[in-house]
């Protein structure tokens, strides 16, 4: 199944054949039975319209948390590099995530403003797993069965802000904080099996920049299963229904990477104006314009 979250009100719609089977309830309150939501889509629909018609909204508006895993493992490596260190030992014992902000959920097709100070404002290609039903303390098997399905998640990062505050000891702060682009569909689990592969599915992904590839890679690369990242998430607390939980960059997923890779000259930093798309073979592409930064208030 394919669902969108849709309009003004938020309203859930289940996609059949780019048809929208719209029902009145949010998606939050039906991801504990998707079966049993789409065929009243189906059956009784509150109203039916084509998807080009749809005006998408993030899957899950306003999540309940958002955490944000580092699991792709050329990533590690690279993102490690570009900072002028080695990866941690302890990525390789244990999932490392930090939280993000709920707050700042951004639709598919949403503009995104530069982070307030910012001159390497960047973007992160990611695919994101929905939590449909409760838990704690669960094993990988159980935290697997509880995802309701997986979106995109594009994690916007200002480098050169999150560079200066991380020398603090503490974990991604304002240089992760502006923006989080969910969608544009949640993909339910059975729509990607026959392309299950490694840790994850033998599934593309992908960015360009005004219609320039850069770089990526593939979901099956993950080092740590979404099984994993969300046992480890539900140890000694409770995943709630719309939960999201974000792999991390998938390898050369970002311009962090490909810059010190390749050059700043080769990959530069997005500025007002650019056009970024970010896709994932069966989840969609999330496409989004680059606008000018609020100004920076001063604190004193």
């Amino acid at each position: 199944m394919r669902w969108i979250t849709y309009g003004p009100a938020d309203r859930a719609g289940l996609v059949v054949d780019d048809l929208v089977h719209g029902l009145d309830e949010p998606l939050l309150d039906l991801l504990g039975d998707l079966g049993a939501a789409a065929g009243r889509a189906r059956s009784a629909p509150a109203e039916t319209l084509p998807l080009a018609a749809a005006d998408l909204r993030a899957p899950i508006p306003q999540p309940p948390s958002v955490r944000d895993f580092l699991s792709f493992e050329e990533h590690a490596r690279n993102a490690s590099a570009a900072f002028g260190r080695s990866v941690n030992p302890v990525w390789y014992e244990q999932p490392v995530f930090y939280f993000s902000n709920p707050a700042a959920i951004r639709g598919p097709h949403d503009d995104v403003p530069v982070s307030p100070g910012s001159a390497r404002f960047d973007y992160e290609v990611e695919v994101a797993a929905v939590v449909g039903r409760p838990g704690s303390d669960l094993t990988p098997s159980e935290a697997e069965d509880r995802i309701a399905g997986y979106t995109i998640l594009v994690d916007w990062s200002a480098r050169d802000v999150q560079r200066q505050e991380s020398g603090a000891g503490l974990g991604p702060a304002k240089g992760k904080d502006g923006a989080t682009s969910l969608g544009p569909f949640l993909v339910t689990p059975d729509e990607l099996a026959d392309r299950r592969a490694g840790n994850g599915y033998a599934l593309r992904m992908s960015a360009s920049v005004n219609g320039t590839a850069h770089g990526g890679g593939s979901w099956s690369d993950l080092h740590w299963s979404f099984g994993q990242m969300l046992a480890y998430a539900s140890r000694g607390t409770r995943l709630r229904p719309g939960d999201v939980v974000g792999s991390g960059t998938v390898g050369t997923g970002c311009l962090l990477e490909l810059s010190s890779l390749h050059g700043e000259d080769a990959y530069p930093w997005l500025r007002p104006g650019d056009e970024v798309t970010v896709e994932v073979e069966r989840l969609g592409a999330v496409r989004a314009r680059i606008t000018p930064a609020p100004a920076v208030v001063p604190l004193t």
